[in-house]
């Protein structure tokens, strides 16, 4: 096998197992920076040898193996003085298992275990990313527009903070779970959006592992709250979503804006069944919260058969309802989005330009207005708003796409 092949295989494997991995070694050893520094050992030592040696017949199974011993070599190193009774209880492996929860999901477990109340929101998600999403800390801070250096710290007092309250390994209780649930959703839709358009330079455009894992596990949280009207909502959400990935991405590697794709192309399965949930959301008369209202909106936007049959007035109406719910400033970015296909493209800049302090460092406020200058023949300010774009985005499909409309501005 060549170098270029080994490299592909391990590139899918951390993809694939790297969640799975870390899991596996929290549920055994207890300790979340044992498991994510032995599986990224593991991750390291497959670099070293798989090119050589070629990729073993079960990849994940190489990788677990070897990570259980990175991490028993570890608690030898750090106990070999002293404490040998703990050493010998961390090592054996066949004491009866504490009760596991309603699903036995290694990874959901873990989900709960990051998104503990003990921690803040914001490091309950940062953790999650790291730990389950596999996301590096740079990919983190981006998402967080925040330094690395500040996202580091972050994720490293988060897991202190795990180890010294003892956080059980599984799923809570039912008396426990509605207080739980929030930052666990909140959580499984950044890990979906990391993988509907990564943010690595180094990785694909979209990747289908988050996506899929992520729907995976909201589903295992669906059957544990079934009458939970932003559980439904948000796999609505994912769902509509991820029904639109197959047109994407254009065979050039460029991406294809909502507004371009070949709508022949989405799956149809999964927007049936996103909206059957929405609707159902409708039915109960119960007020919609915030992935409710998204998977609304996205309903909208998948049930035109044309994208000029969207009917943008219910989607400007429904960001509106979001809006006095989140009255974040990418809420508010995206319904001047809907405002500029309503009433026009001044009206959306107006909107828009409100904006520019709170998210001077969001790629995708600059690619909107670069659209609606564009739109509005400014061409000059137009391209250097792409520039801007350009410069901070990281997704590789969405770079080729607006260099190529910057390049046609002349």
């Amino acid at each position: 096998m060549s170098p270029i092949d080994a490299r592909d295989a391990i590139t899918r494997a951390h993809h694939e197992e790297w969640a799975r991995v870390v899991a596996s070694l929290a549920k055994r050893f207890g300790d979340l920076d044992i498991a994510e520094d032995a599986a990224s050992e593991a991750f390291v030592i497959a670099i070293e040898r798989w090119p050589a040696d070629g990729v073993p017949p079960n990849p994940g199974a190489w990788l677990t193996t070897t990570a259980n011993r990175k991490a028993i070599d570890r608690i030898r190193r750090e106990h070999k003085r002293d404490d040998k009774q703990r050493e010998a209880l961390m090592l054996r492996d066949d004491d009866p298992p504490e009760p596991l929860g309603a699903i036995d999901d290694d990874r959901l477990r873990l989900i709960f275990i990051c998104c503990h109340p003990a921690l803040a929101l914001e490091a309950r998600v940062a953790l999650t990313l790291r730990m389950v999403g596999g996301l590096t800390v740079p990919e983190i801070a981006r998402g967080f527009l925040v330094p690395e250096s500040t996202m580091a710290q972050r994720i490293t007092r988060a897991k202190g903070k795990v180890a010294a309250a003892r956080i059980p390994y599984r799923v809570p209780s039912a008396h426990d779970l509605p207080e739980r649930v929030a930052g666990v959703l909140a959580v499984l839709f950044l890990i979906f959006n990391e993988g509907y358009l990564a943010t690595g330079a180094d990785t694909d455009p979209v990747r289908a592992d988050l996506t899929a894992e992520a729907i995976r596990l909201t589903r295992l949280i669906r059957t544990l709250l079934p009458d939970d009207g932003e559980v439904a909502g948000l796999l609505a959400l994912m769902l509509l979503t991820e029904a639109r990935r197959p047109a994407r991405v254009s065979p050039g590697g460029e991406l294809v804006p909502l507004g371009e794709q070949d709508r022949r192309a989405w799956d149809h399965a999964l927007i049936e069944e996103g909206h059957v949930l929405v609707r159902e959301r409708l039915d109960s008369g119960v007020a919609p919260g915030r992935f409710q209202l998204l998977a609304a909106i996205n309903a909208v936007h998948t049930d035109a058969r044309d994208a000029r049959d969207t009917d943008w007035s219910q989607v400007v109406a429904l960001y509106d309802q979001l809006v006095r719910l989140d009255p974040s400033p990418i809420v508010a970015l995206n319904r001047a989005i809907a405002v500029a296909e309503l009433a026009g493209p001044d009206a959306g800049l107006t909107i828009i330009d409100r904006l520019a302090d709170a998210l001077n460092g969001y790629h995708a406020l600059h690619a909107t207005r670069a659209e609606l200058l564009r739109r509005l023949d400014r061409r000059t300010e137009s391209r250097a708003a792409y520039d801007r774009a350009i410069a901070l985005a990281g997704n590789t499909a969405e770079t080729a796409y607006l260099a190529r409309r910057r390049d046609e501005l002349g």
